[in-house]
């Protein structure tokens, strides 16, 4: 069907309220606007939809909400035994319509008999997969965007493990939504005939305890309690979902001198006061820098809008505060974890991607700990886990990304910085307790186990366009490799689409045992790598580099001289 025809449909449509016709009446003389909203379905990515909000089927909306859970409620009456009565949890974000499409979500589960459980106000997403957990319901829904701009809002799905969907499952539900031909075939109950009929509940107060309790006992090092007092602490929830939890936890476990940026602390949907609501951009924590240095903060944590991922900022010996990558933070949380351990168990297992630095797995290694990689996202991680406790034959210590999320513990199934900035602020605890901070621990890791450097970059190509612009791309690195970056050769190709490992001197090629994905891995013959992926969120493509080199000065410059090199190759590509 062109998209002018589905553009008609909505605009006349019975099933599409006034508001939405009136929106589309607005662009009906911007042909290219009506070809961007309805030149496809808005589609499932890393677990779910996320895209502008607005009205369209290219557009998340309440009416794509609706069809979306109408095919996850099939999904869970299919595949969960008792799933109605089991029912399944909704949280939602600070973003723009969260709430309205939480409510949208619970009364289409309502309309199928699928008990629905929806926080009273904004949660985090790692206190859904705990919840989901906890109530024993077949599955979860959380509406989010994560860290994309205010103009975006989000849907992901979770499982009964309270890991979020992998391909095999999330594609099931695919399957079910592409069935859902007509809006108004979507099984739906208003909101008080819902609760009437016992099908929509409210939590809150209780499940925070529960969620709390269980954050605080993952703490290593209850015994610091001066270092902790004495630790000056300050955090940013860049207006999103982790204030009370963040705030909560690290105050009841004694970090006494704790400062919110009160600018940063309420939720709004707008992100007014930073550019992007990333802890992965440096720029998102000027204000949190601002009030360190008026206080003398030792470091500082920040939380995206749905509070999985963390970054942190630590006060150099010469009083300059410095952002830390997501490699960093997760190498110094492995030193930390496993040099807190009384003991290691055997079968001891960190779980991190493909395109995370090699410096966590070296220090592992020397723990006699065993490092696994997976593809992209966390529902990978998550995947990993529940396979060790049906197997029984790994002990999972820690999953971590290079985009600032971490896992500690098997209570919640995705990244969750909660868990999180406990740890990180009890580290910067521990090494004040010894008279250094992070960024005296993180030099210690690279006069130990090289200098490990690690860059990316994000090329923005948006609408159809760009999506056709990120194809080309791939393809060109897909058929015509480079054999030589910088004067050093390539060593070996992964095309995690193929599933293939190609060993370039040797000649040699073997599957690889994971899923297919749209991901390509280049290993230079010095142990420098890069790969490149499309976004599985955001119009973008993503370069992942890492380097390592025996001086601070040499990594950096290798880093920048592979940078320009594999960036002037794609700005090539026609």
């Amino acid at each position: 069907m062109s998209y002018m025809k589905k553009y008609e449909e909505w605009l006349m449509g019975p099933h599409f309220d006034e508001e939405t016709k009136k929106e589309l009446l607005s662009i009906r003389n911007d042909e290219k606007e009506i070809e961007e909203r309805f030149y496809r379905e808005l589609e499932f990515g890393t677990g779910g939809l996320r895209g502008i909000i607005g009205a369209g089927t290219n557009r998340i909306n309440k009416y794509n909400v609706r069809k979306a859970t109408q095919g996850f409620a099939n999904y869970i009456l299919r595949e969960v035994t008792g799933a109605k009565g089991k029912g399944a949890v909704i949280a939602f974000d600070s973003r723009h319509k969260s709430p309205e499409f939480a409510l949208e979500a619970a009364k289409v589960l309502a309309g199928n008999g699928i008990k629905a459980y929806v926080f009273e106000s904004l949660r985090s997403t790692p206190q859904l997969s705990f919840s989901v957990r906890e109530l024993g319901a077949a599955g979860g829904i959380v509406i989010t965007a994560s860290h994309n701009p205010p103009e975006y809002n989000g849907y992901k799905v979770y499982g009964e493990d309270g890991g979020q969907l992998v391909p095999k499952y999330a594609n099931m539900i695919i399957e079910e939504i592409k069935e859902i031909k007509d809006y108004g075939t979507i099984k739906y109950l208003d909101e008080q005939e819902a609760k009437a009929k016992g099908l929509l509940h409210i939590i809150g107060e209780e499940m925070d305890k529960k969620y709390i309790d269980m954050v605080k006992s993952l703490s290593l090092r209850k015994d610091m309690i001066e270092e902790i007092e004495n630790l000056k602490v300050i955090y940013t929830p860049l207006h999103g979902t982790g204030a009370m939890p963040v705030k909560r936890v690290l105050t009841e476990v004694g970090f006494k001198n704790f400062f919110a940026v009160e600018e940063q602390e309420l939720p709004d949907s707008n992100f007014s006061t930073v550019e992007s609501p990333n802890p992965e951009e440096h720029k998102a924590f000027d204000m949190a820098i601002k009030l360190a240095e008026e206080v003398g903060g030792d470091i500082i944590i920040g939380t995206d809008p749905d509070c999985d991922r963390v970054g942190a900022v630590i006060k150099s010996r010469e009083g300059k505060y410095q952002v830390l990558t997501g490699n960093q933070t997760g190498a110094l949380l492995i030193r930390y974890i496993l040099s807190s351990m009384e003991s290691i168990p055997e079968n001891s297992v960190i779980i991190k991607t493909i395109v995370t630095s090699e410096l966590g797995s070296k220090i592992a290694e020397d723990y006699g700990v065993e490092i696994i990689n997976t593809l992209t996202g966390f529902k990978f991680i998550g995947e990993k886990i529940r396979e060790f406790e049906e197997k029984r034959n790994k002990n999972f210590i820690m999953g971590y990304e290079e985009s600032y999320g971490y896992l500690v513990g098997t209570e919640v199934r995705d990244k969750d910085a909660v868990v999180s900035s406990l740890l990180i602020a009890e580290m910067a605890a521990y090494y004040k307790s010894k008279e250094m901070n992070l960024l005296d621990a993180l030099e210690d890791l690279y006069r130990e186990y090289g200098y490990y450097k690690e860059g990316l970059e994000s090329i923005v190509l948006k609408g159809k366009e760009g999506l056709e612009k990120i194809g080309v791309i791939m393809e060109a690195f897909r058929n015509n490799p480079p054999l030589e970056v910088c004067g050093t050769k390539m060593e070996i190709i992964r095309d995690y689409l193929k599933g293939t490992e190609k060993f370039i001197i040797e000649g040699k090629e073997r599957e690889l045992d994971l899923p297919k994905s749209n991901v390509i891995h280049f290993t230079l013959q010095d142990g420098s790598w890069f790969a490149v992926r499309p976004s599985g969120t955001e119009p973008k493509l993503k370069i992942y580099f890492s380097v390592v080199g025996d001086s601070e000065d040499k990594a950096d410059s290798k880093l920048n001289m592979i940078k320009k090199h594999i960036l002037k190759i794609i700005d090539g590509i026609e």
